[in-house]
């Protein structure tokens, strides 16, 4: 968890998750909210959308969390505006949900769907996943957008989809890691769950210190 304190409780870890629309964002937070829960971890979330809350709402209802654990920012401009250029709405949404459930291990910030040059302000989260997926194509790999350069983690999400779509998986999987240098891959397929502890593996040892 982030090292910074309020009061006797330890301030929660902000986790960035950003991606293309449709690359599993939102699916994989519903994936990932009772695989941290259940290692003890509280989980809160803060969606962006342009001028919507529907991934919110579909958290809200989803029965998995608390809907009073989640927050819609909408941006109305281009979403990777309110990560980066200016996130104050988003830290704002993150600071007011830490204040009201101190208990909160991690807050997860979703972007809007973006292109592959988003990317996450430092000063927003402590740490941040970019979720690329193989109906994609297995060429994403090889555009070095910042988004898959960059980020801590990269998922390439909806591996089952690969022989239908006529995408190579090892071919992605392997132009990842040529791309990145040496920062960590987790392939998934939140459908099923497969993957997930992967991920949870990264972020318990990477920024929940204490998970």
């Amino acid at each position: 968890m982030s090292n910074n304190t309020s009061g006797n409780l330890p301030s929660p870890a902000r986790v960035g998750i950003g991606g293309p629309v449709g690359s599993g964002k939102t699916a994989l937070i519903e994936k990932l909210i009772p695989a941290l829960e259940a290692r003890g971890i509280e989980v809160a979330v803060v969606t962006n959308d342009l001028v919507t809350k529907e991934d919110a709402e579909r958290l809200k209802k989803s029965g998995l969390i608390d809907p009073e654990k989640v927050r819609a920012v909408e941006t109305g401009a281009c979403p990777h505006t309110a990560i980066r250029e200016d996130p104050t709405l988003n830290i704002q949404a993150a600071d007011d949900l830490a204040n009201l459930f101190p208990r909160i291990g991690v807050v997860i910030i979703e972007s809007g769907g973006d292109n592959l040059a988003s990317t996450f302000s430092l000063d927003l989260v402590d740490y941040w996943m970019f979720v690329i997926d193989t109906a994609g194509g297995d060429d994403i790999p090889r555009k070095k957008g910042p988004g898959i350069v960059r980020s801590d983690l990269l998922v390439i999400n909806k591996t089952d989809l690969a022989p239908l779509v006529g995408s190579d998986l090892d071919l992605m999987e392997s132009d990842a890691i040529g791309v990145r240098g040496g920062k960590p891959i987790a392939m998934t397929n939140c459908a099923t769950g497969e993957g997930i502890d992967a991920v949870i593996d990264h972020l318990s040892r990477d920024v929940l210190f204490d998970a």
